[in-house]
Order: structure tokens, then C-alpha cells, then sequence
């Protein structure tokens, strides 16, 4: 991205860009600043549609993604590249999308589906599936060509259910652990 090419493109001169903004990385700041914004509105909205905490996870979730996807330019410079020096990009996001999202979690803590504790790490897994499927939608295209958000329904579904099966287990179980107990719970399932 230029200056010049952001100039030509609202159709104003190139010095005049100056005038709103010190340097190239600030104007790159105030957008990536400005994505933040609009996507913690769109997962609000989402997760507010439900009353479920479940439900609500899940739709702001799939919003992160579909708004990714979307947005796919924007997604990429704000998520996919280092923040200009001088931006508080973090302390954007975290006044934004990541608060709402924590407070979605916190509803499933309160519901019993997910273990009571700092959300902050389970909004950063669950945010971290979400943000790989988005970007491998958005670098990737042609792979989705049926139902493109079909994959992302299901990834998101399991990194769910993986986190609530951890917690049902207890305590931090890894990968044996989870076979062990899906195992023994088809075992018991197929004896009814």
C-alpha cells in the first residue's frame, strides 16, 4: 500500500493525506484501528441474537469469520501483519471484539460447560480457530467453492466440544487422556 495509491483512491492529492496523518503507518493504524471496531460490533450483534451461551460462542465465532472473509484486504493487513511502531493496536482489540468475546465465555463458565477461570486463554483457542480458517478462506478461496462456511461450522463446533471434554475430564489432559474417555463413552453407549 502507498500513499499514493490510497490518495488516487478517495481522489484527493497525495499531500493532502498528510494533513489527517503523519506518516503512512498512522493511516495504516486508524484502518486496522477502524476493522477492530466495525468486527466487535458485528460478534456483538451475533452473540447478542442468542440467549443460549452457546449459541451466542458459537455465532460471534462464525461473524469473526464471515466478516474475515468479507473483508479479506482488511483482514489481512489488520491480523496477518505486525502493527505499524507507534499503534496500540492491542490495546484496540482489547477494548473491543476480545472484552465481548471473554464475556461470552464467561456466560459458558457460568452455565457449566466450560471450566470457571480466566477466559483469556480460552477466548485466545477459540480465537485462534477461528482465525485459522478465516485465513486459510481468505489466502485460499478456491478451496471453498460449495457451502464455504461449512468448514468453519464444523472446526469451530470441535474446538468447542474439544475444550468442553477437556473440562469434563479435568484438569490438563492431553491427547490420550481424551481418547481414553471418548472411547469409554462409546463403549458405554453401544452397551444401552
Amino acid at each position: 500500500m502507498s500513499i499514493r495509491a490510497v490518495s488516487t483512491r478517495v481522489g484527493v492529492s497525495p499531500p493532502s493525506i498528510y494533513i489527517h496523518f503523519a506518516d503512512k503507518d498512522t493511516l495504516i493504524g486508524e484502518v486496522v484501528a477502524h476493522y477492530f471496531t466495525r468486527l466487535d460490533e458485528v460478534m456483538r450483534l451475533s452473540g447478542a441474537q442468542h440467549e443460549d451461551s452457546w449459541q451466542a460462542a458459537h455465532a460471534q465465532g462464525m461473524a469473526y469469520v464471515r466478516f474475515a472473509v468479507e473483508n479479506a484486504e482488511l483482514y489481512r493487513v489488520a491480523t496477518m501483519k505486525p502493527c505499524p511502531e507507534g499503534t496500540d493496536m492491542d490495546a484496540v482489540l482489547g477494548d473491543s471484539a476480545f472484552v465481548h468475546f471473554s464475556e461470552t465465555i464467561e456466560r459458558l463458565m457460568d452455565d457449566g460447560l466450560i471450566d470457571k477461570g480466566d477466559p483469556a486463554p480460552v477466548v485466545l483457542e477459540l480465537w485462534t480457530a477461528a482465525h485459522g480458517v478465516a485465513a486459510l478462506m481468505v489466502a485460499k478461496p478456491y478451496l471453498f467453492v460449495d457451502d464455504k462456511y461449512d468448514l468453519a461450522d464444523r472446526v469451530l463446533t470441535s474446538v468447542c466440544l474439544g475444550r468442553v471434554t477437556k473440562d469434563l475430564i479435568g484438569g490438563d489432559v492431553g491427547p490420550a487422556a481424551i481418547r481414553d474417555f471418548v472411547v469409554e463413552q462409546r463403549a458405554m453407549r453401544d452397551a444401552r
